[in-house]
């Protein structure tokens, strides 16, 4: 007899799980397909930040900027022991091309729009508080502002929805490669491979959330759905020898005037990241040499007594929009493309942060509100807890 759930998911990165989890917690049953292992791909490979995206606001992104403070904010109730906050250190030298104003109003502004909680408040450090900094270089330096934001263990984080979502009901298959589904006006007929056997499963609605591997999928699926021309960007980490006391610092990189982040990562730190146009196939990922030493370069003007011994290195691909605009003007609003917008049956995910990945779920919910059909709800993904 051949499996029916209401909705089959296939990818196994924090979409996919936050998608099961949400679904779960909607009453409806759901398959989660994941060819590799949960968090294999981006997923354990980016920042490990869960943030407002101070950044976004040089964009006008203001309402990503507030909608993602308040995701950071739900996320530090429901898992804090998975998401915890940090102090982040801005410091401004005077060949800092954004000036100490321009950081003062782009970090009230944050606070505000993150409800002027006391976590969102910031405060310029006295000059007694420099050298307590890590060994940053005082040369040149002009002023150094504090605020705070979250740090997680994403592979952990990702892991740990997936568990929710099954204990809710929902059914993990991994590894389970899928290889074709053909659509029709009463739903998904779908084919996967499982320890070398083929099986079939049918759905009312198919979900692609395979990150870089989206558009893969979608060749895959008969009649294809509709396609976003996108980008893949590479984003390189160096885990540096040596652990950080007082907090994460962003940095301000001299040569093209990007931010990078130094951070404390257990008794290492983490250094990123870069953002390079990527072409090839995503398992393909590697750090550059010029990566490296790019970001080697960043860590020594800053940091210039600080030991540079890299113990490990990762690369992960974001999903951006096609554009002929320097990737870091883009925008990281999520974007879904659907086969049908009246009765969606094949929901893709393009994009996406890590920090929305719960709202990315509901929002995918409320889209296939019409082919679904109607559960009893049995938890919230607002207040449901998350264990690491």
């Amino acid at each position: 007899m051949t499996e029916r759930y209401d909705i089959v998911v296939i990818g196994g990165g924090i979409h996919g799980v936050g998608v099961a989890q949400a679904a779960a917690c909607a009453g409806h049953s759901i398959l989660l397909l994941e060819k590799t292992g949960l968090a294999a791909g981006t997923s354990s490979r980016s920042s490990k930040l869960i943030h407002g995206g101070l950044r976004y606001l040089e964009g006008l992104d203001f309402a990503l900027v507030r909608e993602s403070l308040r995701e950071r904010a739900i996320l530090r109730r429901i898992a804090p022991d998975l998401v915890q906050l940090q102090p982040f250190h801005i410091p401004v030298y005077s060949g800092t091309s954004r000036r100490p104003l321009t950081i003062r109003a782009g970090l009230s502004l944050y606070a505000l729009l993150g409800g002027l909680h006391e976590t969102n408040r910031f405060r310029k450090l006295k000059r007694r508080e420099w050298d307590q900094l890590d060994g940053l270089t005082t040369a040149g330096l002009q002023a150094v502002y504090r605020y705070y934001d979250a740090q997680t263990n994403d592979a952990e984080l990702t892991r740990a929805i997936m568990r929710s979502a099954i204990a809710l009901g929902a059914v993990l298959d991994c590894p389970a490669e899928f290889t074709a589904a053909h659509v029709g006006p009463d739903g998904c007929e779908i084919r996967y491979r499982h320890a070398d056997t083929d099986k079939s499963c049918r759905a009312g609605v198919l979900v692609n959330a395979a990150g870089p591997w989206v558009n893969h999928i979608a060749d895959r699926i008969d009649p294809q759905p509709p396609r976003l021309q996108v980008d893949l960007v590479q984003g390189a980490h160096l885990v540096m020898q040596g652990g950080l006391n007082h907090g994460c610092y962003y940095l301000e990189v001299p040569a093209d005037r990007r931010g990078v982040f130094l951070l404390p990562w257990g008794e290492h730190s983490l250094l990123g990241t870069t953002e390079n146009l990527f072409t090839g196939e995503p398992e393909d990922v590697r750090v550059l040499d010029s990566e490296v030493d790019y970001l080697l370069a960043a860590m020594a003007h800053y940091f210039p007594h600080r030991r540079r011994v890299i113990v490990d290195r990762f690369a992960g691909l974001r999903v951006l929009p096609a554009a002929e605009s320097a990737v870091f003007r883009r925008s990281r609003e999520i974007r879904l493309a659907v086969n049908n917008p009246h009765q969606p049956r094949v929901v893709s995910i393009y994009g996406g942060k890590l920090t929305g990945y719960r709202l990315t779920a509901l929002k995918i919910l409320r889209q296939l509100q019409r082919t679904l059909p109607a559960r009893t709800p049995v938890a919230d993904t607002a207040s449901l807890k998350i264990s690491g």
